[in-house]
């Protein structure tokens, strides 16, 4: 089972686009992308992601790429 990484159409558009590119090449990672997950707030004012269904933010894509990785090596999955 692969950790799962979604995001938000509306913060892609806005340039987190980079870091879904990254990790949609891993394959050791699954990536979605939704047309809203409901954290417009979030959206508005940072980069973001759920990974395995916690937020994980930052201020630009490269940071945002960053903590993801450092997310999933931190929170196995089993």
């Amino acid at each position: 089972m692969n950790p799962l990484v979604e995001f938000c159409i509306s913060n892609l558009a806005k340039g987190a686009q980079e870091t879904y590119d990254i990790l949609e090449n891993d394959p050791d990672i699954d990536v979605l992308e939704y047309g809203c997950l409901s954290y417009c707030s979030l959206c508005d004012q940072t980069f973001y992601a759920l990974v395995n269904g916690d937020v994980v933010e930052a201020d630009t894509p490269d940071e945002l790429t960053k903590k993801i990785y450092q997310y999933i090596e931190e929170n196995p999955l089993f």
